[in-house]
């Protein structure tokens, strides 16, 4: 794949227009590095400031350069976090992000992009993660890959052979779009009315649970197993959450539960689902989350 834009001129206005351009797949590219629409936010505004300060004449190919940039970057704040996330209280779940405008993050591909995927890459050392996002979500090509992580090709190879590895591992076969989105609307309809009975006929047996809350109180800071223990805490929503309006909202390229009281965003519920039903929840609560998550609606979107 050619990916080379040549470059008009070094004004900075060209420049501008260059990085505009370009900044959906530099936020995608950091996003699933990073699991955190903030952190991306930060590192896509850190190459903007580097850009500007780059010899841009010397610039083939602005998009290399700008994705290059973004990689090593990304890849050097994840290395920071995991310090911070290992402070973290209870289950660490990443931000969820807005996808209704973009619903691909700006990758060529969805791929890397459901928070039980970027929770699975999350165990991934930041450069194992960086070159499966690159290769699978943005299509670059291993020789490409290569050089923004510094790598041989054949080890590049190795490295995303390993990533898919560990995700075909994990991750169970997906229902279709339909499928999820019925078991979605009767999760809650269910949780909506405490159903706990109908709770457990939507969940399958084997199903976990994940709350971040990064403390809060009545939060579970343990993944919670099973559908009986599931279906109870569910079910307990209506009550942690009194009045709380249940809007289906797109989040990550899948429908999601917004969760809202008083017009402001308490919850967010994330599903993935098999055919013997939903076998994973995602209860994003931390309001720094939230907060990112709405905010994330308002990036811009134009075309990478």
């Amino acid at each position: 794949m050619d990916r080379r834009q040549p470059f008009p001129d070094d004004s900075l206005h060209a420049a501008a227009d260059a990085f505009e351009r370009l900044r959906p797949r530099l936020f995608g590219i950091a996003y699933r590095v990073l699991g955190s629409v903030s952190e991306a936010e930060d590192v896509v505004q850190d190459v903007w400031v580097r850009w500007q300060g780059a010899d841009r004449a010397t610039v083939l190919d602005p998009g290399a350069f700008l994705a290059k940039t973004t990689t090593r970057l990304a890849i050097n704040v994840a290395q920071s976090a995991r310090v911070r996330r290992e402070a973290y209280v209870g289950p660490w779940l990443p931000e969820p992000v807005d996808t209704s405008v973009d619903p691909q993050v700006g990758a060529e591909r969805g791929e890397a992009l459901e928070l039980a995927v970027l929770m699975i890459l999350q165990r991934l050392n930041p450069v194992e993660r960086a070159a499966y996002v690159l290769r699978e979500a943005f299509d670059y090509a291993y020789d490409e890959i290569a050089g923004m992580l510094q790598l041989t090709q054949a080890n590049t190879r190795q490295i995303v052979s390993r990533a898919r590895k560990r995700l075909a591992a994990e991750r169970r076969a997906p229902v279709d779009t339909a499928q999820h989105r019925r078991l979605l609307d009767a999760f809650v309809a269910a949780a909506r009315h405490g159903d706990v009975a109908a709770l457990e006929n939507v969940l399958s047996a084997d199903v976990v649970a994940y709350a971040d809350g990064n403390g809060m109180r009545g939060v579970a800071r343990l993944a919670v197993v099973g559908a009986r223990r599931v279906a109870m805490i569910s079910a307990f929503a209506q009550r942690f959450f009194p009045g709380a309006e249940y809007t289906v909202v797109e989040a990550n390229g899948r429908p999601g539960v917004l969760l809202a009281a008083d017009g402001a965003a308490v919850a967010l519920v994330s599903v993935t689902a098999a055919p013997d039903g939903i076998d994973g929840l995602y209860w994003v609560l931390a309001p720094d989350k939230l907060r990112a998550y709405e905010r994330s609606g308002r990036r811009p979107t134009g075309r990478a």
